[in-house]
C-alpha cells in the first residue's frame, strides 16, 4: 500500500485569508484515496482540540505526480478537491489523514491516535504549541511535527522534505516540493467581466502556459442549478492546435420573457491529459435577467401606503381591547409569543426570508438593503469573510445586546416547515426572529456595530426612510422575548436594554409604517406565524413607550391607512402633531368640529405635519385629492 502524507499546507495567506490550501503525498501517482479522510482539529482552549472539518476523499486520486491538492477555487493551479475560501484555521492546529469516513468525525469529535492514522501535522503561525494536540498525537508511531509557518498574514507554506522533516518556504501547490517530477502545463480562463446582461455576448479565452505539442482537447461546462443549456448558445469543444497556446468560444446568453431571476453560470474546464493543469476553474459569472418583477408597491425611499392590506387573521389583536399598561403589554405578549402557535426558525433560514421579505420592490430579483438604502442583487449574499459589496443579516437589535447567538443547528437551512417550539422565554431565539432581521450591506453593518440608536443615524446621503422599520423592529422584539427592553439613553453595558428611546419614538412618529414594512409583516407571519403589532396599529407604540401610557387601547381610534388615496396619517389621538404621508398631488386638508364648522384649512403637496392648536376632543378631518374626498375622525388629547 502506498504510503499517505501532508505534503503542504498554507494555513494563513496575505489579505483576506482565502488562498489556504493543503497538499496531499503519495509514494505512487494516480493513487486512489478511497478510504481516507482529512480532519482538521483546533488546537485552542475554545477549540478543545477537536474536529471542526473532516473531508472525505472518496472518489478522488493523487495526480501525475502523486499529488492531490485541497483548497477553494481561489488557489493557483486549481485543486482537484475544493473546498470554501477562508476554512482552514491557523493555528496552534492540526491537520491528520485516517483510514476512515467523515462520518466518523462529526464537529467536536476529540483528536486521537489508533491504528486507522496515517500521518499527522501540527502547525501553528506564531502561537504557543497546543500542548492538548501534542500530548494526544505523541503516541503516533510515527512521530509528530510540529512547525510554525510565521506570524499572521505571512507568504509562506509548511513543506514536506523527502526524508519527512519540513520547512517553510515560498508555497508550491501542486508541484513537488523538491523540484522534481513532472512539469504541468497550466491551463488559464479568462473573461473580460464577471457579469452580462441577457442577450448579450462574451468571449471565453483558453491560454496554456507552453506551446502545445499535439492537440489539446477539452471539454467546457456552464451549468449551474438553473443555468443550463437552455441559457446559452456556444461551442463547448474546444481544441488547442498543435505548436499553439490559445483558444476561445463565443457564449450568448439567450434573451428569453422568463422570470428566472440572476443566475450564475460556472466555466468548469475538464478532460485535460494527465500532463495539463487548470490554473484557474469554476469561475462563477453573473447571467443578469432582464425579466424581473416590479411589485405595485413602492420601495422605502418611493414609499406608498395602502396597496398592501395586513392579513392579520379576524380577530387577531382582539384580546387587546380595553387594556392599557402592563395587561396591555403581556396581551401583546400573548399573541406574538404563543407557544404552539409561533415558530422559530433556524439563523440560515432567514437567508431565504430576506431574500423573500426583503424583496427589492422596483426589482425582484434584488434585496432591499436596509439604511444603505438601496438594491443589491440576491446572489451577492456574503458566503466569505470579504463584505465588499455583499449583503448580509442585520440585527437591528445588536446580538451583543440582546443576549442571543447562534447554536450548530442554526447553520442548516430546513425551511418552513422545520421549525423549534418558542415561548417568550425563549431568548435565544432572537438570534432568528426575522422580525428583527434585515438584509444590510456588509461593510455598513459592521459600521453599525451594536451601537444604540442615537449614536448610530445611518449613513449621510440617505433619506433615512429606514428610521421608523428599525424601531418597529426593535419594539417588537421587547415585546416578544422577556428580558429586553428599550430605555433612554446609551447604557454601557447591560445586557437586554438597548436605547435610545426618545430617538427611536422621534423616528417611528416620523416614518410611518409603508407597503413595503407592510409587505415584509405578511410575508414574515406565513414563516413565524407571528405578527410585528406596531407595523398592523401603530398608535400601540404610544400606549407603551409613548403619549398614551396608561390610556386604554381603543382600535377605532387607530388611523391606519387612508386606502383610496394611499394616504396615512398618524397617530391618533394626536397631542400636537398629526403626520401625513403619501401625499402624490396637491391636497386641500380641512379640519371641522363634530358640529360642522369648519376650523381650518391648509393646502400640502408632500409629506408633512399639521400643528393643532385645539381643545380636547374629536374632529372631523376632510381631504380633498386628484377629485377624491375622504373624511376622518380624530382625536385631540
Amino acid at each position: 500500500m502506498s504510503q499517505l502524507v501532508i505534503n503542504e499546507i498554507d494555513c494563513d495567506t496575505p489579505g483576506i485569508d482565502d488562498k489556504e490550501f493543503v497538499e496531499l503525498r503519495s509514494d505512487t501517482p494516480n493513487f486512489p484515496l478511497d478510504g481516507y479522510v482529512v480532519v482538521f482539529f483546533n488546537g485552542s482552549a475554545s477549540g478543545g482540540d477537536t474536529s471542526y472539518l473532516a473531508l472525505d476523499l472518496d472518489g478522488y486520486e493523487t495526480d501525475i505526480n502523486g499529488l492531490l491538492l485541497i483548497g477553494s477555487t481561489t488557489v493557483n493551479p486549481f485543486p482537484q478537491y475544493v473546498i470554501a475560501p477562508n476554512l482552514i484555521q491557523n493555528g496552534a492546529d492540526a491537520v491528520a489523514i485516517y483510514q476512515a469516513d467523515d462520518l466518523d468525525f462529526p464537529d467536536g469529535t476529540l483528536a486521537y491516535v489508533d491504528a486507522s492514522l496515517v500521518d499527522v501535522l501540527l502547525y501553528q503561525t506564531n502561537d504557543s504549541d497546543g500542548l492538548g494536540l501534542v500530548a494526544i498525537f505523541s503516541a503516533f508511531d510515527s512521530g509528530i511535527q510540529i512547525e510554525n509557518e510565521g506570524p499572521g498574514n505571512n507568504t509562506n507554506s509548511i513543506q514536506r522534505n523527502n526524508d519527512g522533516t519540513y520547512f517553510t518556504g515560498v508555497p508550491t501547490p501542486r508541484q513537488l516540493n523538491d523540484g522534481s517530477g513532472v512539469v504541468l502545463n497550466g491551463v488559464l480562463i479568462s473573461v473580460a467581466q464577471t457579469m452580462y446582461n441577457e442577450g448579450e455576448s462574451f468571449n471565453i479565452v483558453f491560454t496554456t502556459e507552453q506551446n502545445v505539442t499535439a492537440d489539446l482537447n477539452f471539454s467546457l461546462n456552464l451549468n449551474n442549478g438553473t443555468f443550463n443549456t437552455s441559457d446559452y448558445t456556444g461551442n463547448t469543444s474546444l481544441t488547442i492546435p498543435n505548436g499553439q497556446n490559445t483558444t476561445s468560444t463565443t457564449i450568448t446568453l439567450t434573451d428569453d420573457i422568463l422570470d428566472e431571476g440572476d443566475e450564475e453560470m460556472i466555466i468548469k474546464l475538464s478532460g485535460l491529459p494527465p500532463s495539463f493543469v487548470s490554473l484557474n476553474n469554476n469561475l462563477r459569472i453573473r447571467a443578469v435577467d432582464n425579466d424581473f418583477q416590479v411589485a405595485a408597491f413602492g420601495t422605502p425611499i418611493s414609499p406608498t401606503y395602502g396597496v398592501v392590506a395586513s392579513t392579520q387573521p379576524n380577530g387577531y389583536y382582539d384580546p387587546l381591547n380595553g387594556l392599557s399598561g402592563s395587561n396591555l403589554k403581556q396581551a401583546m405578549q400573548d399573541i406574538i409569543a404563543e407557544e404552539g402557535v409561533v415558530r422559530a426558525q433556524t439563523y440560515t433560514d432567514i437567508i431565504d426570508i430576506l431574500k423573500e421579505a426583503d424583496q427589492n420592490p422596483a426589482n425582484s430579483n434584488q434585496v432591499w438593503l436596509v439604511y444603505k438604502e438601496i438594491g443589491r442583487a440576491k446572489l451577492d449574499y456574503q458566503t466569505t469573510s470579504n463584505s465588499i459589496g455583499k449583503w448580509n443579516r442585520e440585527h437591528t437589535y445588536p446580538r451583543s445586546r440582546g443576549g442571543f447567538n447562534s447554536i450548530d443547528l442554526d447553520d442548516i437551512a430546513d425551511g418552513k416547515n422545520v421549525f423549534w417550539n418558542t415561548t417568550a422565554d425563549s431568548l435565544r431565539h432572537g438570534n432568528s426572529d426575522a422580525h428583527a432581521l434585515r438584509a444590510a450591506d456588509g461593510p455598513e453593518n459592521s459600521s453599525r456595530g451594536n451601537q444604540h440608536y442615537g449614536q448610530y443615524n445611518g449613513p449621510s446621503g440617505t433619506l433615512g426612510k429606514f428610521k421608523g422599520d428599525v424601531a418597529r423592529s426593535v419594539f417588537y422584539m421587547a415585546i416578544r422575548y422577556n428580558n429586553l427592553a428599550i430605555v433612554n439613553g446609551f447604557p454601557v453595558s447591560t445586557v437586554g436594554e438597548l436605547g435610545d428611546l426618545a430617538t427611536l419614538l422621534d423616528w417611528h412618529r416620523n416614518d410611518p409604517p409603508d407597503d413595503f414594512e407592510m409587505n415584509r409583516n405578511n410575508i414574515v407571519y406565513t414563516w413565524q406565524f407571528n405578527r410585528n403589532p406596531f407595523i398592523d396599529y401603530p398608535d400601540l407604540v404610544e400606549y407603551i413607550w409613548g403619549n398614551q401610557v396608561g390610556n386604554a387601547w381603543d382600535p377605532s381610534l387607530s388611523i391606519n391607512e387612508v386606502s383610496d388615496l394611499n394616504i396615512r396619517l398618524y397617530p391618533n389621538p394626536v397631542k400636537d402633531k398629526l403626520y401625513i404621508s403619501g401625499i402624490a398631488n396637491e391636497t386641500l386638508v380641512e379640519v371641522f368640529s363634530v358640529d360642522g364648522r369648519k376650523l381650518s384649512e391648509v393646502v400640502i403637496n408632500s409629506d408633512t405635519s399639521l400643528t393643532f392648536n385645539l381643545n380636547n376632543g374629536i374632529y372631523l378631518l376632510k381631504m380633498f385629492s386628484e377629485g377624491k374626498t375622504i373624511t376622518k375622525k380624530i382625536v385631540v388629547q
